[in-house]
C-alpha cells in the first residue's frame, strides 16, 4: 500500500480511476467503519483501501461514536455513516457522522437521524443520501444532501417496515433489498433518488435473507452474502425484474461491509458459523465470476459499514 502521508487530493478528472501509480494519486478510496469486534462490542475504527489494488487497510481515523449495523453512503467527497448500534449491540445511535475522502482523520458531526435506528440500510447519488429501514422494523426512508451538514429530512416509505435490509444505487435509482419484516423478506425496491416518495416493487432476490449487502456500478447493482449464505447476485438497476446469479464468495457470511468503484466491488469481514472474519474479497461488477482475494482488514469484525468515493450512484 503507497504511503500517502495522510493527504490525497481528488478531482473530477479521477473519479472513475482504479489503480494508483505515481502519475495518479487519486484512485477510488474505499472505507470500512465501525462494525462488532472480537468481544461482541461496537468499534469506532475507520480503515481505507485503494480500491484498484490488493492488499491489507491502513488506518483512516475513528468514528465519534463507535458504532455497529449502521448505514453508509458517499459523495465523491464526503463518506458519511448514519445511526448503528452501540456497546454490545443492545441500543441504538440516532448520531450521523461525515468524514472528507481526501483527508485522513476522526469524523465530524453532521446531524442527527429522526430516531435512534440500528440495522438501517443507505444509499446515495452524488448529492443526496437516503436512509432506509432499521430496528423496531420501520418502513421510514429519509434523506440527507450530502454537501451540507444537518439532520434528516422525512423521503417516504419503503413497502414494508424492515431491519436487516441492504441497499446500493445508480446515479437516479436507490434500491433497497432483503431484510427482516418479522420474517426474512427476498423482495427488492426502489425510489427515484432526487424524487421523495414512497417505494415501488423492482423485483426478488434468489431466496429470502437479512444480513447481506449491496453495492453497484452505474448500470449493475449486486448483493452477496446473508443468511450466511456465499451467494452473489445482481441486477440492472435501470429496469426491474428478479436477480441474476453472479458468482461466489470466499465463504458463507453474514454482515459483511462493502463498497464499489465504477468498476470494481469490494466485500469484507462478516462473520461465518462458527466466526467473525476480516477477509477482504473483491469482484469486478461487469463480469460474472467467483470473488477474488484481496487482502484482510486489521481484525475480524462484523457489521462494519463501507463506503466509497467512486461508486455507481456518482456522475
Amino acid at each position: 500500500m503507497p504511503n500517502y502521508n495522510g493527504v490525497w487530493s481528488l478531482s473530477t478528472q479521477y473519479q472513475n480511476a482504479d489503480t494508483w501509480n505515481s502519475d495518479n494519486p487519486n484512485a477510488a478510496v474505499g472505507l470500512f467503519m465501525g462494525g462488532s469486534g472480537s468481544d461482541g462490542n461496537s468499534v469506532n475504527i475507520m480503515e481505507f483501501i485503494i480500491i484498484g489494488t490488493a492488499g491489507n487497510v491502513t488506518d483512516f481515523g475513528d468514528l465519534s461514536v463507535a458504532r455497529a449495523s449502521a448505514g453508509s453512503l458517499g459523495s465523491s467527497s464526503r463518506g458519511v455513516l448514519g445511526g448503528g448500534s452501540t456497546g454490545d449491540g443492545s441500543n441504538a445511535s440516532n448520531v450521523i457522522d461525515f468524514v472528507v475522502f481526501s483527508t485522513t482523520g476522526n469524523a465530524s458531526d453532521f446531524g442527527d437521524l429522526s430516531g435512534t435506528r440500528k440495522a438501517l440500510a443507505a444509499n446515495s447519488s452524488e448529492t443526496r443520501g437516503i436512509f432506509g429501514g432499521g430496528s423496531g422494523r420501520t418502513d421510514t426512508m429519509e434523506y440527507i444532501t450530502i454537501a451540507s451538514a444537518g439532520n434528516v429530512t422525512d423521503f417516504g416509505n419503503l413497502t414494508a417496515a424492515k431491519n436487516d435490509l441492504s441497499a446500493t444505487s445508480s446515479t437516479t435509482r436507490g434500491v433497497f433489498a432483503g431484510g427482516n419484516t418479522g420474517s426474512t423478506t427476498n423482495v427488492i425496491e426502489y425510489v427515484t433518488i432526487a424524487n421523495t416518495g414512497n417505494g415501488a416493487d423492482f423485483g426478488d432476490l434468489a431466496a429470502a435473507r437479512g444480513d447481506l449487502t449491496g453495492l453497484a456500478s452505474s448500470t449493475r447493482g449486486v448483493f452477496a452474502a446473508g443468511a450466511r449464505t456465499n451467494r452473489i447476485e445482481y441486477i440492472t438497476i435501470a429496469s426491474t425484474g428478479n436477480t441474476t446469479d453472479f458468482g461466489d464468495l470466499n465463504n458463507a457470511i453474514n454482515a459483511p461491509a462493502s463498497f464499489a468503484s465504477k468498476v470494481r466491488g469490494i466485500i469484507g469481514g462478516g462473520d461465518t458459523s462458527s466466526a467473525r472474519i476480516n477477509v477482504i474479497d473483491f469482484i469486478t461488477i461487469a463480469t460474472t465470476a467467483n470473488a477474488t482475494d484481496f487482502g484482510d482488514l486489521s481484525a475480524i469484525r462484523s457489521t462494519t459499514q463501507g463506503c466509497s468515493n467512486a461508486h455507481g450512484g456518482l456522475a
